[in-house]
């Protein structure tokens, strides 16, 4: 076990862009290890299409996205970094609720610039398309979106 509390900073820097501090310490015996600060954010309550309310989720929200997007990504990195995207989103905000409708459009307009065919696969599950008329209507407003520039 090391000593912490009498350990000397030997090198510090910042890592995740800036979300943590990783610090390599060394003990009063010589012994060297590494340790992280990270910052603690809020928690963060879903309020979900039938009311109910629970906290923000990133592994769900992560393994929902895998599943919808299917294998459009070459690596799980991809789908970390747009949901990292969407937190970051989140929690500017400033707000301790947000929608479960919120999330999904933030998911959306991550996907949109990266990969269209996750994008409708996503889209799909979340609006829960029933008619193929679904499809042509989210490919339109998307593609008027294009259009605008956002």
């Amino acid at each position: 076990m090391f000593n912490i509390g009498n350990s000397r900073v030997i090198e510090s820097r910042e890592v995740s862009d800036g979300a943590a501090i990783r610090r390599r310490r060394e003990a009063p015996d010589g012994k060297r290890f590494t340790t992280y600060e990270r910052i603690e954010k809020p928690n963060l309550a879903v309020i979900k299409k039938n009311g109910d309310r629970e906290l923000f989720d990133r592994v769900k929200l992560a393994n929902s996205t895998r599943r919808s997007v299917g294998k459009f990504f070459k690596s799980d990195e991809e789908v970390d970094n747009i949901i990292t995207a969407v937190e970051d989103s989140l929690y500017a905000l400033g707000e301790s609720e947000v929608t479960s409708k919120q999330i999904g459009d933030q998911v959306l307009d991550e996907l949109a610039g990266r990969n269209e065919v996750a994008y409708i696969r996503f889209a799909s599950v979340f609006y829960e398309f029933k008619t193929l008329d679904d499809f042509v209507e989210i490919l339109a407003k998307r593609r008027e979106k294009d259009k605008q520039g956002l």
